[in-house]
């Protein structure tokens, strides 16, 4: 959610639906540490502080990612762009520990998971070569769980990623998640981000990407989901047409079917968005009229939210 949703009807209808929250930008790099050490929490802090008055659970998102960071902290000594040298790696370790250090320890107790790293492999199942891995290698990755973990050991700790329901992404992640364990890296979760359509994922496509993680015996987590009407990058309606909000209702319905008989492995769903008047979708991949969450603009349940409220299970 957003500091505008902590007011106002939004607010009230966050309190009536929802158990938990998740910062959606106010917990980013750029949104706590814009420049080096000056840090701002004033957004982060009124979530927060609307969560814990109204007894709402918290995801914290996001610790490390490759977009939202500031240009400084890929800055060398010298002001210039770091090079992968031993030198610069030290360096970029020691900020990201002092920045993950600082927001863990200022919300220890109240956030009960956090996004440490965000998507780290690509869809072809390589690992993203982005700043972060081409300075520091894996070291980033298992820096970040080790410093998060001691500076809250009660909170639990996910790796969060897209598209895990491919194959190629899946199997990546389970053989990462794999050896950081063997490791003895504090992986604690696997947060599935599930920005999905209303043809893709199949359920059998969901349900195996479960079974394949419970093999970890790490808890899952259903972290950014959204269900745009959309099945490519080019479509636009002026008004969503009622036939695609059926049809997005029958996905959320089977998909929630999955969700619900793999309930002992998924602790947690949370939604990108509280209703399809804010969504990111409104702008990307291009900018165009998207209804992808269980609220209308009106704030007024969609079928889909009745499609899983009924769910049996």
């Amino acid at each position: 959610m957003s500091t505008q949703q902590a007011t106002g009807p939004e607010a009230d209808l966050v309190k009536r639906q929802f158990g938990s929250v998740t910062p959606t930008a106010a917990m980013k790099w750029t949104a706590t540490e814009p420049r080096p050490g000056e840090f701002t929490f004033g957004d982060s802090d009124k979530i927060v502080n609307f969560a814990t008055s109204n007894g709402m659970k918290i995801r914290g998102h996001t610790l490390v990612w490759h977009n939202q960071t500031p240009d400084w902290v890929f800055t060398d000594d010298n002001g210039q762009p770091m090079t992968p040298t031993p030198q610069n790696k030290a360096l970029l370790l020691a900020r990201m520990s002092d920045h993950i250090r600082t927001l863990v320890e200022r919300y220890r107790g109240k956030i009960t998971a956090w996004d440490v790293v965000n998507e780290v492999i690509n869809d072809d199942g390589t690992l993203r070569q982005s700043r972060w891995y081409q300075i520091a290698g894996l070291d980033y990755i298992r820096t970040a769980f080790t410093v998060a973990h001691a500076a809250d050991p009660a909170a639990k700790l996910c790796i969060n990623d897209v598209n895990l329901t491919g194959p190629s992404r899946r199997d990546a992640m389970y053989d990462l998640v794999a050896d950081l364990l063997a490791e003895g890296v504090p992986v604690d979760c696997i947060g599935s981000q599930t920005h999905v359509n209303i043809s893709v994922p199949s359920p059998a496509a969901l349900a195996a990407s479960i079974e394949k993680f419970a093999k970890l015996g790490v808890d899952q987590q259903i972290t950014e989901m959204d269900m745009s009407v959309y099945t490519d990058n080019t479509s636009s309606y002026p008004t969503v047409p009622p036939g695609l909000l059926a049809q997005q209702a029958a996905q959320y319905k089977a998909l929630f079917a999955v969700l619900l008989r793999y309930r002992d492995q998924i602790s947690s769903v949370t939604f990108w968005g509280v209703a399809d008047n804010q969504t990111w979708l409104s702008t990307y991949p291009i900018p165009r009229v998207d209804a992808p969450l269980l609220f209308g603009t009106d704030l007024a349940p969609k079928p889909a939210f009745w499609a899983i409220v009924a769910n049996p299970g």
